[in-house]
């Protein structure tokens, strides 16, 4: 078990925290959201990031604060406990709690990664041999290219030499797009690289993740899996 949450206003560092407590979580940034008093699960991960559940909505959190970030514990003006989590960019997500039901810290060691189906696998095979099939004149530099918070399936640059990352998924959703929005962020840290431009490659890529897609600045390519692997001639075919 970890020990009692304790108001103060250090920044405490877990290795994945989970905590059961009646809670308040208001958000303030580019918009503003509000969820009242209720009992839910707060996940505070290794990498930083702070996710807030219920015990519906499936997986997806209802609110949350992708890293880096920093998580500060004190209280608030009415002597409750409170959580301030601020991002670099200045946005907020700020938790009243109430009550603590169970409050534990976990060391889960060093994850191996996600070990991905042969066909997405096979795809980035493909795609690092062929980048010109996502945008003309576009050239690898490095499969799995290394961040802090995991590798970017393809690192290339166009006919202009600016770089653009590529992440790769047999089905494309949102949580794609998430995904390659927090490599972006990161890369375009980096002098040597920015600007970053994003490619978000699929067989199938999902309306929503289409338009999440649009509104972040990344294109989207519909992949051909058999055309890549020179099994179906697109000239040949009557319809």
């Amino acid at each position: 078990m970890a020990p009692p949450l304790e108001p103060d206003n250090s920044v405490r560092v877990w290795p994945v925290r989970l905590v059961i407590a009646r809670c308040q979580v208001d958000y303030a940034g580019r918009l503003t959201a509000h969820l009242p008093f209720a009992t839910r699960l707060l996940i505070v991960k290794a990498d930083g990031s702070v996710l807030v559940h219920s015990d519906d909505r499936s997986y997806k959190p209802l609110n949350w604060m992708s890293p880096p970030c920093t998580l500060v514990e004190g209280v608030d003006r009415h002597g409750e406990v409170e959580w301030v989590v601020e991002a670099r960019n200045g946005d907020t997500l700020r938790i009243s709690i109430q009550e603590i039901v169970s409050d534990s810290s976990y060391d889960l060691g060093i994850d191996p990664g996600l070990q991905k189906d042969g066909v997405e696998k096979h795809l980035q095979e493909l795609l690092a041999q062929h980048p010109g099939s996502l945008a003309e004149g576009l050239s690898l530099v490095r499969r799995e290219f290394p961040t802090a918070i995991g590798p970017v399936d393809l690192l290339c640059r166009d006919i202009e030499g600016a770089s653009v990352a590529v992440e790769i998924k047999r089905r494309g959703d949102i949580e794609g797009v998430e995904q390659l929005t927090r490599y972006l962020e990161l890369l375009n840290r980096d002098p040597l690289l920015s600007p970053v431009r994003g490619i978000f490659a699929a067989q199938e890529i999902r309306p929503q993740a289409r338009v999440l897609a649009g509104d972040r600045g990344i294109s989207c390519a519909t992949v051909d899996y058999d055309a890549l692997r020179g099994m179906d001639d697109p000239t040949v075919r009557l319809f």
